[in-house]
Protein backbone atom coordinates (compact mmCIF):
# COMPACT_ATOMS: atom_id res chain seq x y z
CA UNK A 1 0.00 0.00 0.00
CA UNK A 2 1.38 3.38 -1.00
CA UNK A 3 0.13 6.42 0.92
CA UNK A 4 0.29 9.75 -0.94
CA UNK A 5 1.48 12.77 1.02
CA UNK A 6 -1.13 15.57 1.19
CA UNK A 7 1.03 17.97 -0.86
CA UNK A 8 1.19 15.39 -3.68
CA UNK A 9 -2.34 13.99 -3.41
CA UNK A 10 -4.53 14.90 -6.42
CA UNK A 11 -7.66 13.33 -4.94
CA UNK A 12 -10.04 14.48 -2.23
CA UNK A 13 -13.14 12.43 -1.50
CA UNK A 14 -16.05 14.30 0.07
CA UNK A 15 -15.93 17.86 1.48
CA UNK A 16 -17.77 19.31 -1.53
CA UNK A 17 -19.21 22.18 0.54
CA UNK A 18 -15.75 23.28 1.66
CA UNK A 19 -14.48 23.19 -1.93
CA UNK A 20 -17.47 25.20 -3.09
CA UNK A 21 -16.79 27.85 -0.44
CA UNK A 22 -13.17 28.19 -1.55
CA UNK A 23 -14.10 28.31 -5.24
CA UNK A 24 -16.63 31.06 -4.55
CA UNK A 25 -14.00 33.12 -2.71
CA UNK A 26 -11.50 32.73 -5.57
CA UNK A 27 -13.99 33.58 -8.30
CA UNK A 28 -15.59 36.55 -6.55
CA UNK A 29 -12.30 38.00 -5.35
CA UNK A 30 -13.46 37.95 -1.73
CA UNK A 31 -10.43 36.07 -0.53
CA UNK A 32 -9.94 36.13 3.24
CA UNK A 33 -6.30 36.50 4.29
CA UNK A 34 -6.42 33.54 6.70
CA UNK A 35 -8.36 30.27 6.72
CA UNK A 36 -8.65 27.80 9.58
CA UNK A 37 -9.28 24.27 8.27
CA UNK A 38 -10.45 22.05 11.13
CA UNK A 39 -11.78 18.54 11.62
CA UNK A 40 -10.79 15.13 13.01
CA UNK A 41 -7.33 13.68 12.46
CA UNK A 42 -6.87 12.12 9.02
CA UNK A 43 -10.10 13.46 7.51
CA UNK A 44 -8.38 15.34 4.67
CA UNK A 45 -7.54 18.77 6.11
CA UNK A 46 -3.97 18.98 4.81
CA UNK A 47 -5.00 17.49 1.46
CA UNK A 48 -7.61 20.24 1.10
CA UNK A 49 -5.11 22.92 2.17
CA UNK A 50 -2.62 21.94 -0.54
CA UNK A 51 -5.46 21.60 -3.06
CA UNK A 52 -6.48 25.15 -2.13
CA UNK A 53 -2.86 26.37 -2.36
CA UNK A 54 -2.27 24.78 -5.77
CA UNK A 55 -5.40 26.38 -7.19
CA UNK A 56 -4.44 29.85 -5.93
CA UNK A 57 -0.94 29.46 -7.36
CA UNK A 58 -2.19 28.13 -10.71
CA UNK A 59 -4.80 30.83 -11.33
CA UNK A 60 -8.55 30.94 -11.86
CA UNK A 61 -10.29 27.53 -11.94
CA UNK A 62 -11.97 26.54 -15.19
CA UNK A 63 -14.29 23.95 -13.64
CA UNK A 64 -16.34 23.49 -10.47
CA UNK A 65 -13.41 21.90 -8.68
CA UNK A 66 -10.12 22.85 -7.06
CA UNK A 67 -8.47 19.89 -8.78
CA UNK A 68 -5.30 20.45 -10.76
CA UNK A 69 -3.79 18.01 -13.25
CA UNK A 70 -0.84 16.20 -11.60
CA UNK A 71 1.11 16.88 -14.80
CA UNK A 72 0.69 20.65 -14.33
CA UNK A 73 4.01 22.37 -13.44
CA UNK A 74 2.41 24.02 -10.39
CA UNK A 75 1.21 20.66 -9.09
CA UNK A 76 4.66 19.10 -9.56
CA UNK A 77 6.48 21.95 -7.80
CA UNK A 78 4.09 21.98 -4.86
CA UNK A 79 4.46 18.21 -4.54
CA UNK A 80 8.25 18.58 -4.57
CA UNK A 81 8.18 21.45 -2.07
CA UNK A 82 9.93 23.71 -4.57
CA UNK A 83 7.30 26.32 -5.48
CA UNK A 84 8.72 29.79 -4.78
CA UNK A 85 5.36 31.17 -3.63
CA UNK A 86 4.49 28.42 -1.15
CA UNK A 87 5.86 28.03 2.37
CA UNK A 88 5.02 25.11 4.65
CA UNK A 89 5.45 25.40 8.43
CA UNK A 90 5.14 22.26 10.56
CA UNK A 91 6.85 20.26 13.27
CA UNK A 92 10.32 19.17 12.18
CA UNK A 93 12.67 16.32 13.03
CA UNK A 94 15.03 16.93 15.95
CA UNK A 95 18.45 15.52 15.01
CA UNK A 96 19.59 15.47 18.65
CA UNK A 97 16.70 13.44 20.07
CA UNK A 98 16.02 11.52 16.84
CA UNK A 99 12.33 12.33 17.25
CA UNK A 100 9.88 14.77 15.76
CA UNK A 101 9.76 18.00 17.74
CA UNK A 102 6.64 18.18 19.88
CA UNK A 103 5.74 21.73 18.83
CA UNK A 104 6.25 24.25 16.03
CA UNK A 105 9.21 26.48 16.83
CA UNK A 106 8.88 30.26 17.01
CA UNK A 107 11.74 30.80 14.56
CA UNK A 108 9.81 28.87 11.91
CA UNK A 109 6.74 31.04 12.43
CA UNK A 110 8.81 34.22 12.21
CA UNK A 111 9.87 33.22 8.70
CA UNK A 112 6.27 33.69 7.59
CA UNK A 113 6.27 37.46 7.93
CA UNK A 114 9.23 37.96 5.60
CA UNK A 115 7.93 35.40 3.13
CA UNK A 116 4.42 36.89 2.92
CA UNK A 117 5.76 40.42 2.57
CA UNK A 118 7.64 39.59 -0.62
CA UNK A 119 6.10 40.22 -4.02
CA UNK A 120 4.80 36.91 -5.44
CA UNK A 121 7.51 35.46 -7.66
CA UNK A 122 4.99 34.40 -10.31
CA UNK A 123 2.67 37.39 -10.08
CA UNK A 124 -0.19 35.72 -8.23
CA UNK A 125 -0.37 34.83 -4.53
CA UNK A 126 1.98 33.96 -1.71
CA UNK A 127 0.59 31.01 0.28
CA UNK A 128 1.62 29.65 3.68
CA UNK A 129 0.37 26.31 5.01
CA UNK A 130 0.75 25.72 8.76
CA UNK A 131 0.16 21.99 9.18
CA UNK A 132 -0.67 21.04 12.78
CA UNK A 133 -1.38 24.58 13.98
CA UNK A 134 -2.49 23.22 17.36
CA UNK A 135 1.20 22.45 18.03
CA UNK A 136 2.28 26.10 18.19
CA UNK A 137 4.32 27.18 21.22
CA UNK A 138 2.93 30.16 23.13
CA UNK A 139 5.68 32.31 21.63
CA UNK A 140 4.96 30.84 18.18
CA UNK A 141 1.26 31.64 18.56
CA UNK A 142 2.04 35.22 19.55
CA UNK A 143 4.31 35.61 16.52
CA UNK A 144 1.55 34.29 14.27
CA UNK A 145 -0.97 36.67 15.82
CA UNK A 146 1.19 39.65 14.87
CA UNK A 147 1.15 38.47 11.26
CA UNK A 148 -2.63 38.07 11.30
CA UNK A 149 -3.12 41.55 12.73
CA UNK A 150 -1.40 43.18 9.73
CA UNK A 151 -1.80 40.80 6.78
CA UNK A 152 0.06 41.79 3.60
CA UNK A 153 -1.81 41.94 0.27
CA UNK A 154 -1.91 38.99 -2.13
CA UNK A 155 -0.95 36.60 0.66
CA UNK A 156 -3.04 33.80 2.18
CA UNK A 157 -2.41 31.81 5.35
CA UNK A 158 -3.91 28.30 5.66
CA UNK A 159 -3.99 26.83 9.17
CA UNK A 160 -4.57 23.07 9.34
CA UNK A 161 -5.76 22.23 12.84
CA UNK A 162 -7.25 19.14 14.50
CA UNK A 163 -7.74 20.86 17.88
CA UNK A 164 -8.81 24.50 17.32
CA UNK A 165 -9.57 24.88 21.03
CA UNK A 166 -5.81 24.90 21.64
CA UNK A 167 -5.35 27.99 19.47
CA UNK A 168 -5.53 31.49 20.91
CA UNK A 169 -9.09 32.86 20.59
CA UNK A 170 -7.59 35.94 18.91
CA UNK A 171 -6.08 33.69 16.21
CA UNK A 172 -9.36 31.86 15.64
CA UNK A 173 -11.30 35.11 15.40
CA UNK A 174 -9.06 36.40 12.60
CA UNK A 175 -9.54 33.34 10.39
CA UNK A 176 -12.36 32.21 8.13
CA UNK A 177 -13.21 28.71 9.32
CA UNK A 178 -13.78 25.60 7.24
CA UNK A 179 -14.80 22.59 9.30
CA UNK A 180 -14.41 19.20 7.63
CA UNK A 181 -16.67 16.45 8.90
CA UNK A 182 -16.06 12.67 8.88
CA UNK A 183 -16.82 10.92 5.61
CA UNK A 184 -20.00 8.91 5.22
CA UNK A 185 -19.73 5.12 5.34
CA UNK A 186 -20.38 4.83 1.60
CA UNK A 187 -17.55 7.25 0.78
CA UNK A 188 -15.25 5.51 3.22
CA UNK A 189 -16.10 2.10 1.78
CA UNK A 190 -15.20 3.28 -1.73
CA UNK A 191 -11.96 4.83 -0.53
CA UNK A 192 -10.84 1.81 1.51
CA UNK A 193 -11.56 -0.58 -1.35
CA UNK A 194 -9.16 1.44 -3.50
CA UNK A 195 -6.51 2.04 -0.86
CA UNK A 196 -6.56 -1.40 0.80
CA UNK A 197 -7.57 -3.92 -1.90
CA UNK A 198 -5.68 -6.77 -0.21
CA UNK A 199 -7.84 -6.68 2.91
CA UNK A 200 -10.94 -8.84 2.89
CA UNK A 201 -14.41 -7.34 3.21
CA UNK A 202 -14.68 -8.08 6.94
CA UNK A 203 -11.31 -6.44 7.70
CA UNK A 204 -12.22 -3.34 5.71
CA UNK A 205 -15.55 -3.25 7.51
CA UNK A 206 -13.79 -3.31 10.88
CA UNK A 207 -11.44 -0.55 9.76
CA UNK A 208 -14.42 1.50 8.61
CA UNK A 209 -15.91 1.26 12.10
CA UNK A 210 -12.64 2.07 13.87
CA UNK A 211 -11.74 4.98 11.58
CA UNK A 212 -15.02 6.82 12.22
CA UNK A 213 -15.04 8.57 8.85
CA UNK A 214 -11.31 9.39 8.74
CA UNK A 215 -9.40 8.00 5.72
CA UNK A 216 -6.03 8.88 7.25
CA UNK A 217 -6.92 7.06 10.44
CA UNK A 218 -8.00 3.98 8.48
CA UNK A 219 -4.71 3.86 6.58
CA UNK A 220 -2.71 4.39 9.77
CA UNK A 221 -4.52 1.54 11.50
CA UNK A 222 -3.95 -0.75 8.53
CA UNK A 223 -0.22 0.10 8.46
CA UNK A 224 0.37 -0.06 12.21
CA UNK A 225 -1.32 -3.41 12.87
CA UNK A 226 -4.33 -1.48 14.10
CA UNK A 227 -6.67 -4.43 13.66
CA UNK A 228 -4.54 -6.57 16.00
CA UNK A 229 -4.34 -3.77 18.55
CA UNK A 230 -8.11 -3.28 18.24
CA UNK A 231 -8.59 -6.91 19.29
CA UNK A 232 -6.40 -6.25 22.35
CA UNK A 233 -8.54 -3.24 23.25
CA UNK A 234 -11.80 -5.09 22.69
CA UNK A 235 -10.70 -7.89 25.02
CA UNK A 236 -9.45 -5.38 27.59
CA UNK A 237 -12.74 -3.46 27.68
CA UNK A 238 -14.74 -6.70 27.78
CA UNK A 239 -12.76 -7.87 30.84
CA UNK A 240 -13.18 -4.65 32.83
CA UNK A 241 -12.89 -4.14 35.74
CA UNK A 242 -11.26 -7.49 36.55
CA UNK A 243 -7.95 -6.63 34.89
CA UNK A 244 -4.82 -7.25 37.02
CA UNK A 245 -1.91 -4.83 36.80
CA UNK A 246 0.18 -7.59 35.22
CA UNK A 247 -2.11 -7.40 32.18
CA UNK A 248 -1.05 -3.81 31.64
CA UNK A 249 2.62 -4.78 31.60
CA UNK A 250 1.92 -7.64 29.18
CA UNK A 251 0.17 -5.28 26.76
CA UNK A 252 2.92 -2.68 27.16
CA UNK A 253 5.56 -5.29 26.32
CA UNK A 254 3.65 -6.36 23.21
CA UNK A 255 3.31 -2.79 22.01
CA UNK A 256 6.88 -1.87 22.86
CA UNK A 257 8.11 -3.36 19.59
CA UNK A 258 6.09 -0.85 17.57
CA UNK A 259 7.01 2.82 17.11
CA UNK A 260 3.34 3.80 16.84
CA UNK A 261 1.81 1.08 19.04
CA UNK A 262 1.38 3.35 22.06
CA UNK A 263 -0.53 6.04 20.17
CA UNK A 264 -2.71 3.52 18.36
CA UNK A 265 -3.53 1.65 21.58
CA UNK A 266 -4.41 4.80 23.51
CA UNK A 267 -6.44 6.19 20.61
CA UNK A 268 -8.43 2.98 20.32
CA UNK A 269 -8.94 2.65 24.07
CA UNK A 270 -10.33 6.20 24.29
CA UNK A 271 -12.42 5.61 21.18
CA UNK A 272 -13.86 2.40 22.67
CA UNK A 273 -14.86 4.22 25.85
CA UNK A 274 -16.39 7.12 23.89
CA UNK A 275 -18.33 4.78 21.61
CA UNK A 276 -19.72 2.79 24.54
CA UNK A 277 -20.92 5.93 26.33
CA UNK A 278 -22.30 7.47 23.15
CA UNK A 279 -24.19 4.38 22.05
CA UNK A 280 -25.51 3.79 25.57
CA UNK A 281 -26.86 7.35 25.69
CA UNK A 282 -28.60 6.75 22.37
CA UNK A 283 -30.04 3.42 23.48
CA UNK A 284 -28.08 1.54 20.82
CA UNK A 285 -25.28 -0.03 22.89
CA UNK A 286 -24.47 -3.72 22.52
CA UNK A 287 -24.35 -5.89 25.70
CA UNK A 288 -20.58 -5.43 26.17
CA UNK A 289 -20.89 -1.64 25.88
CA UNK A 290 -23.83 -1.57 28.32
CA UNK A 291 -21.89 -3.62 30.85
CA UNK A 292 -18.84 -1.35 30.55
CA UNK A 293 -20.81 1.88 30.94
CA UNK A 294 -22.66 0.48 33.96
CA UNK A 295 -19.36 0.17 35.87
CA UNK A 296 -19.41 3.85 36.89
CA UNK A 297 -21.80 6.82 36.95
CA UNK A 298 -22.32 8.37 33.53
CA UNK A 299 -20.88 11.75 34.52
CA UNK A 300 -17.59 10.10 35.52
CA UNK A 301 -16.90 8.79 32.02
CA UNK A 302 -16.21 12.24 30.63
CA UNK A 303 -13.61 12.94 33.30
CA UNK A 304 -12.00 9.54 32.66
CA UNK A 305 -11.81 10.19 28.91
CA UNK A 306 -10.19 13.55 29.57
CA UNK A 307 -7.73 11.92 31.95
CA UNK A 308 -6.73 9.34 29.35
CA UNK A 309 -6.35 12.08 26.74
CA UNK A 310 -4.11 14.12 29.04
CA UNK A 311 -2.03 11.04 29.88
CA UNK A 312 -1.46 10.29 26.19
CA UNK A 313 -0.79 13.91 25.27
CA UNK A 314 1.77 14.48 28.03
CA UNK A 315 3.49 11.15 27.38
CA UNK A 316 3.92 11.95 23.69
CA UNK A 317 4.69 15.64 24.16
CA UNK A 318 7.39 15.15 26.81
CA UNK A 319 8.69 11.74 25.65
CA UNK A 320 7.72 10.05 28.94
CA UNK A 321 7.83 6.30 29.63
CA UNK A 322 5.18 4.82 27.33
CA UNK A 323 5.20 1.47 29.12
CA UNK A 324 4.26 3.10 32.42
CA UNK A 325 1.68 5.27 30.68
CA UNK A 326 -0.08 2.20 29.26
CA UNK A 327 -0.17 0.60 32.70
CA UNK A 328 -1.44 3.85 34.24
CA UNK A 329 -4.12 4.22 31.56
CA UNK A 330 -5.41 0.69 32.08
CA UNK A 331 -5.36 1.33 35.85
CA UNK A 332 -7.47 4.49 35.41
CA UNK A 333 -9.97 2.54 33.33
CA UNK A 334 -10.22 -0.37 35.76
CA UNK A 335 -10.43 1.94 38.76
CA UNK A 336 -7.04 1.03 40.21
CA UNK A 337 -5.53 4.49 39.60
Amino acid sequence: MSVVEPRANPNLLGHADAEATILDAIRTGRMHHAWLITGPEGVGKATLAYRFARRLLAGQPTADSLALDPADPVFRRVAAGSHADLLTVERVFNEKTRRMKTQIAVEDVRKINGFMSLTPAEGGWRVVVIDGAEELYQASANALLKILEEPPPRAVLLLVCAAPGRLLPTIRSRCRRLRLTPLADEEMGTLLAGLLPRLDVDERGRLLTLAEGSPGRAVMLAEDEGLKIALLVDKLLADMPAVPISRGYEIADLLGRSETGFSTFMDLMRAGVAAAVRESARGRADPDQERLVALRPLDEWGALWQGLTQLQDETERFALDRRQAIVAGIGMLSGVA
